[in-house]
Parts: C-alpha cells; sequence; structure tokens
C-alpha cells in the first residue's frame, strides 16, 4: 500500500500557504489529506498560521496571539508569496483562514480527505488551545472517528503534554508525536503517553537510518515532514513510511504514480 501524502500547510510550494486556495489546489492534485497549523487570537478564535509573529506570512506585524479576529482579517495573507505575481489574487488567495473555514470547506468538497491539525506550543493560551480545539470538532461531529465519514481528523503536536490533553479530551482521536530532536527512549520505538503515530521530521530520518525501522518493530506508523525533494522522497519510500508530508504534494503524487508497476 502507498503512504497517505499530505499537503503541508495546503502545498506552501504553489500557493500561498494557509491560504483556502492552496488547500482547494491540494484537493484538486489529488493529496490524500492536508495539514494545517493552528493558533488562538486574543478574542478566542483558532486562524491557520505557522509562525507566532505575522511578519514573514502577511503585512502586519506584532504576535498573532495579541490580535482579534477582526484585525487579523483585515491583513493580507497572500500576496507576499512567488506565485501572487503570475496569479489573478483572490479573497481565497489573501485572507485569512479559520478552522472554522477549513473545516467547512473540507466538508463541502465532496470527497475522502484526511486533515493533520498541528497545535503550536508554547502559547500564552496554554491547555485552552486543545480544549477549543475540540470543541470546535465536536462542532463538525469530527472530535470522535466515525467509520465512513470521508473527513478524518489527526492531531499533532511537539509538546507531548498537548497530546495528553487530546487524549484526555478526544480519546478516539489519532495523535502525532512531531520529533526533531528526539527525546531518550523515542528513538528506539517509544512515544510518550497520548501519542500513537511518530512524525520526524525528515533531517532527523536522514541522520537515524534506523529510526523508522524501531518505530515499525513497535507497531507504529510513521508520518515524516517536510519532503520536497527526489533524494528524501526516495529515502522515505524505501523505509515504507505511512505518510508523506510535503509542500510539493502534487511532486509526490507524481512519482507514486510514476512507480506503480504497470
Amino acid at each position: 500500500m502507498r503512504p497517505l501524502v499530505f499537503a503541508h500547510r495546503g502545498g506552501a510550494d504553489a500557493l500561498p500557504e494557509h491560504t483556502l486556495a492552496a488547500y482547494l489546489r491540494a484537493l484538486a492534485d489529488g493529496a490524500d489529506g492536508v495539514e494545517c497549523d493552528v493558533r488562538l487570537t486574543r478574542d478566542g478564535h483558532l486562524v491557520c498560521v505557522h509562525d507566532r509573529r505575522l511578519d514573514r506570512t502577511s503585512n502586519g506585524t506584532g504576535l498573532v496571539s495579541a490580535k482579534t479576529l477582526a484585525e487579523l482579517e483585515g491583513l493580507d495573507f497572500g500576496s507576499w508569496h512567488a506565485a501572487a505575481a503570475a496569479a489573478e489574487l483572490t479573497a481565497e488567495h489573501t485572507r485569512l483562514l479559520t478552522l472554522d473555514r477549513l473545516l467547512s470547506a473540507l466538508r463541502d468538497s465532496g470527497r475522502a480527505v484526511r486533515l493533520l491539525i498541528e497545535t503550536k506550543h508554547p502559547s500564552r493560551y496554554g491547555s485552552e488551545v486543545e480544549r477549543r480545539l475540540v470543541e470546535m470538532l465536536r462542532k463538525f461531529g469530527l472530535a470522535e472517528p466515525v467509520p465512513g465519514d470521508p473527513v478524518q481528523v489527526t492531531v499533532m503536536s511537539f509538546a507531548a503534554l498537548a497530546l495528553r490533553r487530546i487524549r484526555a479530551l478526544a480519546p478516539g482521536l489519532p495523535t502525532v508525536y512531531l520529533l526533531e530532536i528526539p527525546p531518550p527512549g523515542v528513538g528506539r520505538g517509544r512515544l510518550p503517553f497520548g501519542a500513537r503515530i511518530a512524525g520526524p521530521g525528515i533531517g532527523l530520518v536522514r541522520s537515524r537510518p534506523t529510526l523508522v525501522r524501531n518505530f515499525q518493530a513497535a507497531g507504529l506508523q510513521t508520518y515524516v515532514w517536510t519532503v520536497n525533494n527526489e533524494p528524501d522522497l526516495d529515502l522515505v519510500l524505501e523505509q515504507g513510511v505511512d505518510g508523506i508530508i510535503s509542500d510539493r504534494p502534487r511532486f509526490v503524487i507524481d512519482k507514486l504514480e510514476n512507480a506503480r508497476p504497470v
């Protein structure tokens, strides 16, 4: 079985990351799933923004957590991207994306899609991030996986405590422990309580040749991020990973299609 292909931040290479246009493009390109990061605004809304500061991906400045939703809605989150020069930009390319809007779009897509949601920590709001997330998922009927539901959610974090909170709030949700520098024991196939899937970065997979094999021996799935070039893709395919998270989902899909036996 081929690995699942996830569009990192919606597929951040082709279109501005975390914009609705990027996610719709990834679905049209055939990605199995999409990935997003969530942060809380000052007035308690979950928004899809990776950085704690606004400077890189918008025309605003300051902390996401210090702004209200209305303040963030007034910013341009897409014109900075290289693709903007060649595209006729619409609100889908430049408008802030809330988790509510993303979940609505996935529900309306009419196809099966897996959503990876990373909760960003440290955060001034602490456990409120996970509490609000599970509350939002309940609104959409996604806090408990339902067989046959076309939309399936998995929660990810670098913070083991965040995954423990998810396990307590929504025990049925799959969880991914993201790894850049593994704590003691993890490299031998053990994950912190609350984590069910290993999520190593590609740099870690390169530097630890036995890492994926150790997770497999422990009966754990492995999703690797962020796989954007051919040597890295060849490496993770050779190791038999379960999920590939990429800024270039179309590139990954094309490689997998070409590798199929005739």
